[in-house]
């Protein structure tokens, strides 16, 4: 492959990942990691993207990715993660599903049960369950996102610790190497610390392509979390701070094939 057309393709995954690495970009070539850090010099260097160490990422890393975007990244993934944390509440449980394409997954999963009382930000997870007899939805409210349906803002805060439930499902826009939960939008990040503060049990639910990505927001740090639901943890330094934080790592085994 001629490197004008191996750039094209490098900026195609940026634009849809918002972020990527030297590791997964040279896989995804086969070539070595040495040509990818001359192909990022030379696209940084025309300001196509920047270069961070091991990655690159998009010119304006503080906007996030349209949300309809968001949601076909990884899709498999977020359904078998979503299907495994759903396997994790019980029937007659109270919970917090926060806003993101992989919290909704985990609503899709949690249709079957009964008894349930979710309490959400979440337009489309309280559409979506709102049609089921065993579950109960609770809306909070406040200023609604265009973008994403998601309700933030000091009266979603408020609301928020109304409440003391059993789990919390969180997601994360990026996960940091040192254990960092991050985001873009500080009122969505005040809802998820009153999530947080508010569960018995915390579950966070995010797929690998987290992993080096980059976000302004500090959330908190994955030592706050229980459950960590995931596809696969390509860090050792995160498995580490799992084993440490006596986080539970679940990593869902994906199906290939017929």
């Amino acid at each position: 492959m001629q490197s004008s057309e191996r750039h094209r393709k490098i900026l195609e995954l940026v634009k849809v990942q918002g972020t990527v690495s030297v590791e997964q970009l040279s896989s995804e070539f086969d070539i070595s990691v040495q040509t990818i850090r001359a192909d990022l010099r030379d696209l940084d260097r025309d300001r196509k993207l920047i270069r961070f160490h091991g990655g690159a990422r998009t010119v304006d890393g503080r906007e996030n990715l349209e949300y309809e975007s968001r949601r076909q990244i990884a899709a498999s993934e977020k359904v078998a993660i979503g299907k495994a944390a759903a396997a994790l509440i019980p029937n007659n449980a109270s919970l917090f599903v926060n806003i993101g394409t992989t919290t909704e997954a985990v609503s899709d999963a949690l249709v079957e049960h009964q008894d349930l009382l979710v309490i959400t930000n979440n337009i489309n997870v309280a559409n979506n369950l709102r049609l089921y007899k065993g579950i109960e939805v609770v809306i909070a409210g406040g200023a609604v996102r265009s973008t994403d349906g998601a309700i933030v803002g000091e009266t979603a805060v408020d609301f928020i610790n109304q409440f003391k439930v059993d789990y919390a499902i969180i997601g994360s826009s990026a996960l940091d190497q040192d254990g960092g939960l991050l985001d873009f939008d500080i009122r969505e990040v005040k809802v998820a610390q009153a999530i947080i503060e508010n569960a018995r049990n915390v579950i966070l639910v995010a797929d690998s392509s987290k992993f080096g990505r980059a976000a302004p927001v500090r959330i908190g740090h994955l030592s706050q979390v229980d459950i960590f639901v995931t596809d696969k943890v390509p860090s050792e330094n995160v498995r580490n701070i799992c084993r440490d934080a006596d986080v539970e790592l679940i990593e869902v085994a994906l199906r290939t094939g017929s």
